[in-house]
This record gives C-alpha cells, sequence and structure tokens, in this order.
C-alpha cells in the first residue's frame, strides 16, 4: 500500500495448543474404553497407549501433525487471501496476483505448518519421553509447556503495545500543548 512493504500474518504454529489436545484425547478414549473390557486384546492395546510407550508416542506425533495440518486448512484460505490481496492492490514481488498467488502462499503455508508440527510433536513428547526415562515423581506436559510460552507472549506483546500507545500519548499531549501557546 502505497510503496510500502507489508507482510502476510502467517505463524509458523498456527494451531497453537489445539493439535496435541485433540490427539491426546483421541488417543486416551480407547486406551479408556480398553480398561473396561476385560479381553486380553484390549488390555494389550490399552498397555500400549501408555504415554512414554513407544506405541502411544508415535500415534501422538502422527495426530499433532495431522491436526496441525487440519486446524490450518480449517481456519486460514489462501484463495480467499490472494482474492483480497488483488482487491486492496497487494501483490507478491515476482507472482502473478490471483491463483498463482494462493499457490504461493499455500506452498509457503505447507511449509509452515509443517516445521510447526515437528516444533510442536517435539515440544509435547520430549518431556513424556524424559520423564519416563528417568523416572521423574511429577508429569510436566509439553502442552502445558506451549501454554505457558504462549501466554506469556501475548502478555509480552499486550505489553509492548500499552507502552507503545502511552508513547504516542504523550507525543500527542506535547503537540497540543505546543499548538496552544
Amino acid at each position: 500500500y502505497g510503496g510500502q512493504s507489508t507482510h502476510l500474518p502467517l505463524k509458523v504454529n498456527s494451531a497453537g495448543v489445539i493439535p496435541p489436545i485433540f490427539a491426546s484425547s483421541i488417543i486416551m478414549f480407547p486406551a479408556t474404553i480398553a480398561n473396561f473390557i476385560p479381553h486380553p486384546w484390549m488390555k494389550t492395546v490399552a498397555g500400549a497407549l501408555i504415554p512414554g510407550r513407544a506405541g502411544y508416542e508415535l500415534l501422538y506425533v502422527a495426530f499433532i501433525v495431522f491436526f496441525c495440518f487440519f486446524y490450518t486448512a480449517v481456519t486460514f484460505n489462501p484463495v480467499d487471501v490472494a482474492d483480497n490481496m488483488r482487491k486492496y492492490g497487494g501483490y507478491v514481488p515476482g507472482i502473478r496476483p490471483g491463483k498463482k498467488t494462493a499457490e504461493y502462499i499455500d506452498d509457503v503455508l505447507t511449509k509452515l505448518t509443517f516445521g510447526g508440527a515437528i516444533y510442536v510433536s517435539a515440544v509435547c513428547v520430549l518431556p513424556s519421553i524424559l520423564i519416563s526415562s528417568f523416572n521423574v515423581p511429577f508429569y510436566f506436559g509439553g502442552t502445558a509447556l506451549l501454554i505457558v510460552v504462549g501466554v506469556a507472549l501475548d502478555t509480552a506483546g499486550q505489553i509492548e503495545t500499552h507502552l507503545l500507545t502511552r508513547q504516542y500519548e504523550g507525543f500527542m499531549k506535547k503537540g497540543k500543548i505546543a499548538r496552544r501557546r
């Protein structure tokens, strides 16, 4: 706009903490049901779906990756973004407006989402593996870590915005005083 550089609000972890929550819920549902059914193969399933075991962790990572892509696909539409950019005169340098821009945004978003899914998977699975390996008496999961970091980043952003607003308020007050003299 007006010769200024702008950016698209694409995040590495656009899905946030939702994929790990959905993944653990889906994995724990069959494990809970298996505990109530007295068949031996159901006990085997319940035993394999205990956090810290390889079966649980692999399934957990697979579901986290799936839900990262699913959530991003539901909440972010590259075609709409490309159309809005074209309507308001925006463009990506070197990319034709319209379908090519949508394809480019989709490609970038896919790469970001994959990196974010690997990051979220690592943050969620590593604490579980370390806890089971070292027999730590308390559980501090990756989901809690994601929530704490997310809240801290949001709080820091709000503080920064508040400080910036106060700086502009001071600037505006100085301008009014100077004009009255």
